[in-house]
């Protein structure tokens, strides 16, 4: 059997840089959701609020070593495993292999996926299955078939996708929906696994989770953008709310709560202050969805566009003045996210305290990711919209100069995530249209060769 030499080096460098960003923030980066993710481990009880696999990831880590390291470094692995895969898959496709090759080595420089990659959070290994995804995809256009083993293949992916993150149902059945309008061959076994895979997460959160001891999330949690649409109603049109209305909304938080909350770009301002009582709110819930249905119908516009901002990073390259992204917290220790009206303290969250292998890689690496962080670069490194219009641009001319109109399916994974953010998302972070700057830039060769020269299809190792 041939050894797939360039494939082999191009996985050791880009794991060799990635292992530098973790000895450079070990154990990893992280934020109120990691130690959230900790909390529920460790103190319990183990909510499936976020995904009930990462928090088990967390638990094996700690059970077998006694830190959190393992994850992280793992997650260097995964991501190495998915950029190599796709970058060859993107030659094989037609890509132009130098190019291909050298933007991949390059990749992991970047502090969009080194800093990231490094980071508790369940959106790493979710990003590394994405990227998965669309280099299975760019394997089954360079091939132009869809066997068993690669479909089987395409469905263990979509449901590590679905399991890692608890919308990733929607991205899976919006993927798949467009998978079945690109491949014309087995679209019925193509349908069932996308199926399975997008039903699987909600079978397991209802049925089998709380066999375990495994509890729900609460309903304030599943339903937070509804009741941060509320806010943003009832700070731009209080009119619209009768005084049934607005009692119902004072039993949950004082009135100017509701209205400092109404900042359409975020749900931050209204669910994560003390004076929000999430008890009341999920007491309340069904009030509080029939108050939103009502309005949904008097007022459609409106919340539309609600959704429409607080989706903005699905489809604005560029921030919006007065809003920012979210990229990553370089928090040392966990003390801003532990007390009162916060996440409840727990014995083990000192694990989650940054303690570099070297302070030497340390310092050069905090100094690079400070400097990326600044706002000037947030459209190019810290924005997907870019890259998600670049992917679709590439694919579509590849299609042409390939006459192959199986290559649009590589952009699948791309539509699925920027189209579940624009349905639901709750703050302009980074991380949730991650994949898409990832695989955008492993397409620009692509594109590159699609514009200048002829693109040749070529057999895949």
């Amino acid at each position: 059997m041939r050894v797939p030499w360039v494939a082999v080096a191009t996985f050791a460098a880009i794991q060799t840089v990635l292992a530098c960003w973790w000895a450079a923030f070990h154990p990893g980066l992280f934020s109120r959701d990691s130690v959230q993710y900790l909390s529920h481990t460790m103190a319990g009880p183990w909510v499936s609020d976020h995904s009930v696999l990462y928090d088990a990831l967390l638990w094996l880590s700690f059970t077998t070593t006694g830190d959190l390291g393992a994850v992280t470094f793992a997650q260097t692995t995964a991501m190495a495993c998915a950029l190599t895969y796709l970058a060859q898959s993107l030659k094989a496709l037609g890509a132009p292999r130098r190019t291909t090759t050298a933007v991949a080595l390059a990749l992991p420089f970047l502090p969009t996926t080194g800093a990231f990659t490094v980071t508790f959070w369940k959106d790493v290994p979710f990003t590394a299955c994405a990227i998965a995804v669309a280099a299975a995809c760019a394997g089954l256009a360079a091939r132009r078939t869809l066997t068993p083993a690669r479909l089987t293949g395409l469905g263990t992916l979509l449901v590590l996708l679905s399991l890692f993150r608890p919308n990733g149902f929607l991205i899976v059945a919006v993927t798949v929906a467009v998978l079945l309008v690109v491949i014309k061959t087995q679209r019925v076994r193509l349908a069932l696994v996308g199926a399975v895979a997008a039903a699987l997460p909600l079978l397991l959160n209802n049925l089998i989770f709380p066999q375990f001891g495994i509890m729900p999330p609460t309903k304030t949690y599943v339903f937070h953008t509804a009741f941060a649409d509320l806010a943003v109603a009832y700070r731009e049109r209080p009119e619209l709310f009768t005084e049934q209305d607005r009692a119902l909304l004072a039993s949950v938080a004082p009135l100017t709560r509701w209205t400092e909350g109404g900042t359409c770009s975020t749900v931050n301002p209204l669910i994560w202050r003390r004076d929000f009582v999430w008890a009341q709110a999920d007491a309340h819930t069904g009030e509080l969805l029939g108050l939103w249905s009502r309005l949904l119908v008097a007022e459609p516009a409106l919340v539309l566009d609600t959704r429409l901002c607080r989706g903005a990073i699905a489809w604005r390259v560029a921030a919006e003045a007065g809003t920012s992204t979210y990229r990553l917290s370089l928090s040392p220790t966990t003390d801003t996210y532990v007390g009162p009206h916060k996440v409840p303290d727990f014995p083990e969250r000192h694990l989650l305290s940054l303690r570099p292998l070297s302070p030497g890689l340390h310092l050069v690496a905090l100094t690079w990711l400070t400097t990326t962080l600044e706002p000037r670069f947030d459209w190019l490194l810290w924005r997907g919209a870019l890259w998600s219009y670049l992917s679709y641009a590439a694919v579509a001319l590849a299609a042409l100069a390939l006459r192959n109109r199986w290559v649009p399916a590589v952009a699948a994974i791309v539509v699925g995530q920027q189209l579940a953010i624009l349905a639901n998302i709750s703050a302009q972070d980074f991380r949730y249209l991650a994949s898409p700057i990832f695989i955008g830039v492993l397409l620009v060769p692509l594109l590159a060769g699609a514009c200048v020269r002829p693109l040749r299809r070529r057999p895949a190792p």
